[in-house]
């Protein structure tokens, strides 16, 4: 079963996260990714999205030309939990600018 984030947890992932921030009034984590153009940032979301699907986790996002926006959160424990820490690493993993 997926549990949310202590505060210490949560604490813990944000330091270890770079670039990665706290959603204001919600337990969630945000960051912004600017790629050369839509092709790069759409080939990102497609590799997210295969890994996210896999994991049965899915971020929330918004994409415009070249930037794509994340926001993650784990709705069955209305807050964040080591789902959203591990699809963060990845997105941190993959993404090479």
């Amino acid at each position: 079963m997926v549990q949310k984030l202590t505060d210490a947890e949560r604490t813990q992932a944000l330091t270890d996260l770079k670039d990665w921030s706290l959603v204001e009034n919600r337990d969630a984590i945000k960051r912004t990714l600017t790629f050369k153009d839509f092709n790069e940032a759409f080939g990102f979301m497609s590799r997210v999205a295969l890994y996210a699907d896999k994991a049965d986790h899915h971020p929330e996002w918004f994409n415009v030309y070249n930037r794509v926006e994340i926001t993650l959160a784990t709705h069955d424990v209305q807050g964040l939990s080591e789902r959203d820490v591990k699809l963060a690493q990845f997105i941190n993993a993959i993404y090479k600018h």
